[in-house]
């Protein structure tokens, strides 16, 4: 268990995908056509699946925004049986699709990863609990499906950026083993990850380092003391929550670095396995960090963690 703080860290950036610098608005859906493969070796077409076949519980219509959706891109070459599941930010609004989805997927995949990003339902039409329960039913059809998606039902983690890095703490800290009684097959299996990945992410539902644009979104105007506390993962951690790795700026002016410092402190008190890179410098919402020679190390560093946990075989 181990914090690294970097304030100046000089590396080559990681592209595997070829993309323009990113942005902070809402990318196209990852299903587009513009999100192809670049010429991947043994590059297969992403796969979109809705998460419910029949509409999703709580679904307030039947639109593209009440569908919750996995897009599937497969790793390249022989995979490493590992599959991550990744969770764009956007405030509980919006979905950054682009940099904090396929661009990510793409470059999981380089590594031999396969890996869904998620399309959940958001504020202000949603609110929790729908967001954790598309989540859940995420990690659950990715641990069901295992053999079908190249990876193991014991290898099945959950990364998230923003807002996204909040709900993929929400699922590491608010889980069930699975219902054996259940009708349906992906039911019966547990919705914990066995390991998180949190870039910049949202933590706490409270002053003074809360975002308020999150937690209005997803909790409403005016949500009950007790649901604040519950939303707030640094109180949520236990023995069981899964080993985790997270990196955050200290300049980040939209989510407060403390978020990610409140979660790790939290983790090293229960004795869970974490890894935190906190760099000095960058904002809000940079992804990959593509053109930042600073920023742009911590996918290697990322991509280190996973091999030491046995998580890649390249």
């Amino acid at each position: 268990m181990r914090v690294l703080v970097t304030s100046l860290v000089v590396a080559a950036a990681v592209l595997t995908a070829s993309a323009a610098l990113p942005g902070q608005a809402p990318s196209p859906p990852a299903s587009s056509p513009a999100g192809g493969r670049g010429g991947a070796p043994n590059a297969v077409d992403p796969r979109t699946m809705p998460l419910w076949a029949n509409g999703a519980p709580g679904a307030l219509g039947t639109d593209e925004p009440d569908i919750p959706t996995l897009t599937y891109y497969p790793a390249y070459g022989r995979g490493a049986g590992t599959a991550v599941i990744v969770a764009p930010g956007g405030g509980y609004q919006n979905l950054a699709m682009n940099h904090e989805g396929r661009q990510v997927a793409n470059w999981l995949n380089s590594l031999g990863v396969s890996a869904f990003v998620l399309k959940y339902r958001l504020g202000p039409k949603y609110h929790h609990p729908i967001e954790l329960d598309d989540a859940q039913r995420a990690i659950r059809t990715v641990r069901a499906r295992a053999a079908e998606f190249g990876a193991t039902p014991d290898r099945v983690g959950i990364m998230g950026f923003s807002a996204g890095g909040h709900l993929a703490s929400t699922a590491g800290t608010h889980f069930d083993d699975g219902n054996a009684a259940a009708a349906d097959a992906i039911d019966r299996v547990s919705s914990r990850p066995d390991f998180l990945i949190l870039g910049y992410p949202v933590i706490t539902m409270k002053a003074p380092y809360v975002h308020e644009g999150s937690k209005k979104n997803l909790l409403g105007d005016t949500p009950d003391p007790g649901l604040v506390d519950l939303l707030s993962n640094e109180l949520q951690v236990t023995a069981r929550t899964p080993p985790t790795f997270l990196f955050h700026t200290s300049s980040d002016t939209t989510v407060p670095v403390e978020n990610s410092v409140m979660f790790y402190l939290a983790l090293r008190k229960a004795n869970v396995p974490v890894e935190m890179h906190i760099f000095q410098t960058g904002p809000h919402g940079v992804g990959l960090a593509l053109n930042d020679a600073a920023l742009g190390a911590w996918p290697p560093l990322l991509a280190t963690w996973l091999r030491g946990r046995g998580l890649l075989t390249r």
